[in-house]
């Protein structure tokens, strides 16, 4: 490797600390995902969806953003985002087996994410209606004049649908502080992108007047440029951006789903071998960021903390009958 190849990250700002969390966050969305398929065999929960093969994508573009400014509207594959941005793998689990203690009360389904105090906006089951909310929010930074974007993600078959295209739209042509990340895991439940998507996603924005941008979602440092510079074009007031991330969903959609109906082994392995998290390990290692002993520190850390959310979310109460109407009806006139 090249000297140039080796400080690719520093070049865009990052230490190498921050490269190495970056890797911790992905291997902590993998466990994560891991254990929750088996909990899910087990019938300890009702179904999951996995975001395995998509976590290199996540990570970089939580890192890009501004934690503490920037509101959040991810979509149901994206644990690796909510982890990065402020969620423990605790809370992640108490959600999974819909417990009481869950921050949403074990009401959500998995995947349906919404955390205030990590501006994580709370997403409603029809796809790609968190498009629409977040250039809400961003109508708002823009009459209020506040510094902070708002981000949201979806997958190319919900790219397909009409909130997106009206999102785009008004967006456009307000010019709002919004970035529209669509990662394109190649498959919409059972249909191959080919069959569901004419044309490239990303040169939609031309039609929309705002630029789009392709990247290779499995290249962390790339995703992480992209989303960087689209922010500081947001903040400046140049309007949005969207960016195309290409990837791949190695596990079938659900767990509810049988994906060697409508794909092959072959073609999973083939993907398999070009997962962004092992290619973001091959790059820390190469660069002398990562030896041999941090990363079985790391893996030992990550699993321990796997293992520790999960009993204590397995033991945790479910909700109770009188706790129904939670949630739902605004008290004293305050939180919801």
């Amino acid at each position: 490797m090249s000297s140039q190849q080796v400080t690719k990250h520093q070049q865009l700002g990052l230490t190498d600390e921050q490269v190495l969390q970056m890797y911790t966050f992905m291997l902590k969305a993998r466990k994560f995902d891991e254990r929750a398929t088996l909990l899910q065999r087990s019938g300890k929960t009702a179904f999951h969806i996995s975001s395995i093969g998509q976590e290199a994508t996540q990570v970089a573009a939580a890192f890009a953003l501004n934690k503490q400014q920037d509101y959040f509207l991810p979509y149901y594959r994206d644990y690796a985002f909510v982890l990065t941005v402020g969620m423990t793998v605790r809370e992640l689990m108490l959600a999974a087996l819909f417990k009481a203690e869950d921050v949403n009360g074990g009401r959500q389904m998995p995947g349906h994410f919404g955390y205030k105090k990590h501006h994580i906006v709370s997403g409603s089951s029809p796809v790609a209606t968190q498009a629409l909310h977040a250039v809400g929010i961003a109508l708002t930074a823009m009459i209020k004049k506040e510094d902070h974007v708002a981000f949201v993600s979806f997958g190319e078959g919900a790219s397909n649908q009409g909130d997106v295209h009206e999102a785009f739209n008004f967006a456009g042509v307000f010019k709002l502080p919004v970035i529209f990340l669509c990662e394109n895991n190649q498959y919409a439940i059972s249909i191959p992108a080919h069959r569901q998507v004419a044309g490239r996603i990303v040169d939609r924005a031309a039609g929309y007047g705002f630029p789009g941008q392709r990247v290779d979602g499995n290249d962390t440092l790339e995703v992480y440029r992209a989303i960087k510079e689209a922010r500081e074009r947001a903040v400046r007031g140049y309007g949005p951006t969207l960016i195309e991330a290409m990837l791949y969903r190695i596990p079938p959609h659900s767990t509810a789903d049988d994906d060697m109906l409508y794909r092959t082994k072959e073609e999973v392995e083939y993907h398999k071998e070009q997962d962004g998290l092992q290619r973001f390990r091959r790059y820390l290692i190469e660069c002398g960021v990562m030896s041999e002993e941090i990363e079985q520190m790391l893996n030992e850390s990550v699993t321990k903390e796997v293992n520790e959310a999960t009993k204590y979310a397995e033991k945790a109460p479910y909700p109770a009958p009188e706790d129904v109407l939670r949630h739902v009806y605004a008290e004293d006139g305050g939180d919801a």
